[in-house]
């Protein structure tokens, strides 16, 4: 197949069949559970799974489990609800706070936000950023943390090493914990925890091991974030999630998932990862996509890099050999 604009374009009709079929043989015969969790967010990931699993199991058969916290924009847990009520499964509420503020996640987190922005405190926001486009220049993992005081205009200074991990590490307990959850109401109710995470976040990355990678199983990781929205839309998604912006929903100030980690608009990136792994020439990508040659082989430079640096992620506990 030529690789143009439309190379990603899904037979959503089959895809869909294929993956209730999927869910369906993992969950009964591989793992002999009676039914599916699924963590939903208002994202577009946790709500395509939601939709497959209602299909692949009926509404009676699945729980939806939202799990905000106090960093948790609204609509997340309202984009949640409405999904359920889309679909006709039961759905519950775990606020996970007061067992964040057990951990010392907020606080731990706080101590180094206040290492970068001394006045940082109660009112204020904050959230951590990679600035450059890669397909301006090639990029540096220098990230950055923007604050904003009560009432006052964002300020953005460099994050140095030692409390961009200890703001990461403090976060990823927020992962960690809403895990603990889903497996919680699994466990009770002999289900199988569904993972939520597409191509884009396994393969780069961009998910807290233990955490938001934990699952049983995982039917959307081999599809692109474009692919995603594609199955969204088949299977009848509500719109204001179709249209929703991706972000975190995990620091004070809310961000998008390209400006925290990708540095690339989705279809962009994605065009350009099929043409990576499917072999097209740098010069056949930059033609289709009216980019230089530099500007596509700088792309499929960070694609490896962040495959090659975020490997640990997904490799499984490893033992003495025998």
């Amino acid at each position: 197949m030529a690789f143009s604009l439309d190379v990603l374009e899904l037979d959503c009709e089959k895809t869909t069949a294929e993956l209730v079929k999927f869910l369906r043989d993992q969950v009964y015969t591989k793992f002999r559970r009676a039914g599916a969790v699924v963590g939903t967010s208002g994202g577009i990931d946790s709500a395509v799974v939601a939709a497959l699993c209602a299909r692949a199991f009926g509404s009676q058969k699945m729980l939806g489990v939202l799990l905000p916290d106090r960093d948790s924009s609204a609509d997340s847990s309202r984009l949640g609800k409405l999904l359920a009520e889309k679909f006709g499964y039961e759905y519950i509420v775990e606020d996970v706070t007061r067992a964040l503020e057990g951990a010392g996640c907020y606080k731990r987190r706080d101590e180094a936000f206040k290492a970068v922005f001394p006045d940082y405190g109660e009112g204020w926001k904050a959230k951590i950023v990679l600035p450059t486009n890669i397909l301006e220049s090639d990029r540096l993992n220098l990230f950055r943390l923007t604050a904003t005081p009560p009432g006052g205009q964002p300020i953005t200074k460099r994050l140095p090493l030692k409390e961009y991990l200890q703001i990461v590490a403090a976060s990823n307990m927020k992962q960690r914990i809403r895990m603990l959850m889903l497996y919680y109401h699994a466990e009770r109710l002999n289900y199988a925890v569904i993972g939520t995470g597409n191509k884009n976040e396994h393969e780069q990355g961009f998910f807290v091991k233990y955490g938001d990678g934990g699952a049983d199983t995982k039917p959307i990781a081999h599809l692109f974030k474009t692919q995603v929205f594609q199955l969204g839309a088949y299977l009848g998604v509500p719109d204001e999630i179709l249209k929703r912006t991706p972000t975190t929903d995990t620091y004070p100030d809310e961000q998008t998932q390209e400006e925290f980690f990708y540095g690339l608009k989705f279809k962009m990136m994605d065009l350009l990862w099929y043409a990576k792994d499917n072999g097209v020439p740098a010069a056949e990508a930059a033609k289709v996509l009216n980019l230089t040659e530099e500007q596509v082989k700088r792309v499929w430079k960070d694609l490896e890099q962040k495959n090659r640096t975020t490997e640990y992620l997904r490799l499984e506990p490893t033992a003495f050999p025998n």
